[in-house]
């Protein structure tokens, strides 16, 4: 359960890493000061911590204010060529990116919610239930030994009606009558 509940609050950060990138707003502004660095690298903790932002929150921040204030930077030594493909808005498609994957990851969370254990599940509940399971494995596993019996069997009378030809086709081939063979 342990992993569940880590799993889902993975998610639910990784909702809230998601749109703190896109699009900050005056809350999520937690862009660190200079002299905030030296204790952000001192503590490098990606999950929350002692009541402050963790440092992915820190990134994500980070990221989402650079992409929406920073200028666009460019490199005069390097040839670039627009591509005809690409939108004259590119804003539009990080909103459907971003939405899309928000989507997912909330059916993502609400699957983890779904593999929760109920309050209803008390200890009563959950042993008539592994009782049940058990009761289910032993009745399958002496299924299974019934048919492994009868696998067996029918691999026997193949092995016995091979070797049967076997010896026939081997007097043949030698000239002498064929007769059954006896086991003993």
């Amino acid at each position: 359960m342990a992993d569940r509940l880590t799993q889902l609050q993975d998610a639910v950060n990784s909702v809230r890493c998601r749109a703190a990138s896109g699009r900050p707003k005056p809350g999520w502004l937690l862009v660190p000061l200079p002299h905030q660095w030296a204790w952000i690298a001192g503590e490098f903790s990606f999950r929350e911590t002692r009541g402050g932002p963790g440092l992915a929150d820190q990134f994500c921040n980070a990221i989402g204010v650079l992409q929406q204030c920073g200028p666009p930077a460019s490199f005069s030594n390097i040839q670039t060529t627009l591509n005809k493909d690409q939108p004259a808005n590119p804003t539009e498609e990080y909103a459907q990116l971003f939405a899309a994957l928000i989507a997912r990851t909330a059916k993502d969370i609400d699957v983890l919610i779904d593999s929760l254990p109920s309050e209803e599940s008390t200890a009563a509940l959950q042993a008539a239930s592994l009782y049940r399971l058990e009761e289910e494995n032993h009745e399958a596993a002496a299924r299974l030994e019934e048919v492994v019996y009868r696998g067996d069997m029918l691999l026997e009378k193949i092995q016995s009606a091979l070797a049967d030809i076997a010896q026939s086709q081997l007097k043949t081939r030698s000239g002498t009558p064929s007769q059954p063979v006896s086991d003993s």
